[in-house]
């Protein structure tokens, strides 16, 4: 806590011990929350605007439509167990078709955060293989990784069309609520073609990389050692 006196001017009287109460907020600097950098700041800088202008255009503006979805399932998952809670905690019973309704909702939320995954380039990796050898190799690995990520979906959106058109001839209903059941399987072909599209866009970008965007991490060095002058 910060305080200060209220008559510091004044060396005798009444008032000389008077504390006055500061938010604690104030004492500590705004660059505690900041990235600190032992750079100079005409260096630190250079870094940064570089690596911003090389991948500018990774990342394409479309993908709100993943962030957004993925927002709205986890809110409505957490409204429906939150709700399914207070009910069995005051009732003893629970809603019939929440567990069906949450199973679907989280294979929702692991398609549509994959395919936002596969556009950014952020699924899982060896990054001794991916991330090491020549930029030749490295943009090889990653046309490789992203062209069977799209056969990958592109079979089960294909083979998940002949699930779908069962479940509408049949007339399948949900064991829950007793709902169709093509309601929830159109689903899968649909999030599927999505992620296939997505790899496909991924490999393209890839491709169009240049190779100093491939080696862009071994050439994070410091940059006085990189130009030879000397730090104080």
């Amino acid at each position: 806590m910060a305080c200060t006196r209220a008559h510091d001017a004044a060396p005798d009287g009444p008032h000389r011990k008077a504390w006055r109460w500061h938010p604690p907020f104030f004492v500590f600097p705004l660059p505690v929350f900041s990235q600190m950098s032992s750079k100079p700041p005409a260096e630190a800088d250079q870094k940064p605007d570089s690596e911003t202008s090389a991948f500018a255009d990774s990342e394409p503006r479309s993908l709100r439509i993943e962030d957004w979805l993925t927002v709205i399932v986890m809110a409505l998952l957490a409204l429906i167990t939150f709700a399914n809670v207070i009910v069995r905690y005051f009732t003893n019973s629970s809603f019939a078709w929440t567990e069906e309704i949450s199973v679907f909702l989280m294979i929702v939320l692991a398609l549509v955060a994959g395919s936002a995954a596969v556009a950014r380039d952020r699924h899982i990796r060896i990054e001794f293989f991916s991330e090491s050898g020549s930029a030749n190799r490295r943009r090889k690995l990653a046309q490789l990784g992203a062209l069977l990520v799209a056969l990958l979906f592109a079979i089960i959106a294909v083979l998940s069309i002949r699930t779908l058109y069962d479940d509408f001839r049949y007339e399948e209903t949900s064991p829950g609520i007793g709902v169709p059941q093509w309601w929830y399987t159109i689903w899968l072909p649909i999030l599927s073609a999505v992620i296939a599209c997505r790899a496909i866009g991924l490999f393209v970008r890839r491709t169009r990389q240049s190779d100093a965007e491939y080696l862009v991490d071994n050439t994070k060095v410091d940059y006085p050692a990189a130009t030879g002058d000397k730090q104080p």
